[in-house]
């Protein structure tokens, strides 16, 4: 049975309200997001609780970025714990200019990100560099002339 043939009910809005990252090493993580590259958080939360420390950040509209250690949402998933593999998924930083896309980028490899690709002119007509995190999480630090940042 399609989801359409059950009834508006049973749709999901397109609509995401955390984004959750494993990582493997919590404090290092919240560190590198909170102190480094400046995200508001209220800390580690939730450490009484077996496979319960985890730490929320507040990005835009409601959107919240939580960190999790791996071993955690391998536990609560009810799913084997495998190798990591940095090209599953990126999130994307979106800038208004070329200018701000370095400025970030510098500021990045400062707080001890990984630059995996400076920025440079992208095939559509934008300017784009890569960065990871301490766990290899890939960030697009992006601007697109075709597409307006979030404030």
């Amino acid at each position: 049975m399609s989801i359409k043939e059950q009834g508006e009910g049973s749709r999901m809005k397109p609509r995401i309200t955390v984004i959750t990252l494993g990582v493997n090493d919590l404090e290092k993580a919240v560190g590198f997001y909170h102190d480094g590259l400046g995200f508001p958080t209220q800390g580690i939360i939730g450490t009484e609780f077996e496979h319960g420390a985890v730490a929320f950040f507040d990005l835009q509209n409601g959107l919240k970025l939580a960190l999790w250690p791996r071993t955690s949402i391998a536990h609560d998933a009810n799913v084997p714990l495998q190798s990591a593999s940095v090209t599953e998924i990126t999130i994307g930083h979106n800038l208004g200019s070329k200018k701000e896309v370095d400025e970030i980028m510098e500021g990045v490899g400062r707080a001890g990100a990984v630059i995996v690709r400076s920025a440079q002119d992208t095939f559509f007509g934008g300017y784009a560099g890569y960065f990871q995190d301490p766990d290899g999480h890939l960030w697009e630090v992006v601007w697109n002339p075709q597409m307006e940042p979030m404030d």
